[in-house]
């Protein structure tokens, strides 16, 4: 399993730094252990350089491989506005909810990309993905929530083969969202929304035209 990098996508804001930057150091050095990878080095230092010169929020990609290298590349960014609602759509392909590279941020997309490539742009902001078991997972870049009524988001448990975005892990956290099974039938019973650490948490409704 040497194949590959892991991956972190932070947002960069000049008043504040790096949003939830604990949450992704924590992940990163958690995901390197686990595959063994080399403890990640410098990290922060190395982010900081990388956006020393900016004055505008940024997108910033880190990528962390076997041999400990570190490569950073940023990109403008800009924020959805606050009345965005993403189209949904779910995808035939499926996860693998055995396949515990899921629940880790790798340049391993294949499946990601497969579903992506389901539907065009115009007809879904986001394509959602099911696991064998036709548990609703994860978005291709997002994490999922559903508003059940409840007071408190829920988003799917790990177990059924998705990423710990880094977002979900600080709702969590926070006691704003709790783990439960997420069916396609529960899609019609709550609000949606879908989210990451980039562009935080976005309302969204499933298009089932």
């Amino acid at each position: 399993m040497t194949d590959f990098s892991l991956i972190e996508t932070l947002r960069w804001q000049p008043d504040e730094g790096f949003v939830r930057l604990r949450l992704h150091l924590a992940r990163l050095s958690r995901s390197a252990r686990r595959i063994g990878f080399p403890e990640p080095m410098d990290v922060v230092a190395k982010l900081e350089d990388a956006v020393r010169d900016d004055k505008e929020p940024r997108r910033v990609r880190l990528t962390f491989d076997g041999q400990g290298r570190i490569d950073i590349t940023t990109a403008p960014f800009t924020p959805l506005p606050q009345d965005t609602v993403w189209k949904l759509r779910i995808a035939s392909t499926r996860l693998d909810s055995s396949d515990k590279l899921l629940r880790i941020k790798t340049t391993c997309r294949t499946v990601y990309e497969a579903a992506r490539a389901e539907f065009p742009q115009q007809q879904a902001d986001e394509v959602i993905l099911l696991n064998e078991r036709q548990d609703v997972c994860e978005g291709t870049i997002t994490s999922v929530f559903l508003d059940d009524g409840s007071g408190i988001l829920r988003t799917s448990p790990i177990s059924c083969g998705l990423l710990a975005g880094v977002l979900r892990t600080e709702l969590i956290c926070q006691r704003k969202a709790r783990v439960g099974r997420i069916t396609l039938d529960d899609l019609d019973k709550g609000t949606l929304y879908v989210g990451n650490s980039l562009r935080g948490l976005i309302r969204a409704a499933l298009q089932k035209d």
